[in-house]
């Protein structure tokens, strides 16, 4: 337990950030190397590293090393973590707003007129 919250919260730190998410959406349509994952980006090439190390970490990707060339790939379900913890969250909200509409829809017939 103490353990997949430590990834998951490895994963929302990964995922807070606005050139990380860019990162992640551009791996997306497939594999890509640090430079085309660093073209968009106005930051140093020691900064898109950092992001790429802060996202390996969280196992929201892996890297391959060919030669020089050093390729970045979506881990397959790494986010499965993350939308199970959200759907949990969900369904807890959901079931109180459902208590609260059935108390307050009881209340409302039991109101004197």
């Amino acid at each position: 337990m103490i353990e997949s919250q430590a990834n998951l919260d490895r994963m929302f730190h990964a995922l807070s950030d606005r050139s990380r998410r860019g990162m992640i959406d551009r791996l997306g349509r497939g594999p890509a190397s640090v430079t085309e994952l660093a073209a968009p980006l106005a930051v140093a090439l020691p900064t898109v590293m950092k992001h790429l190390q802060v996202l390996e970490e969280s196992g929201l990707v892996f890297s391959e090393k060919s030669g020089r060339v050093r390729t970045y790939r979506l881990q397959q379900d790494a986010l499965a973590a993350v939308e199970r913890w959200v759907e949990q969250r969900k369904i807890q909200w959901t079931t109180t707003f459902d208590r609260l509409d059935h108390f307050l829809a009881n209340e409302t017939e039991t109101l004197p007129e």
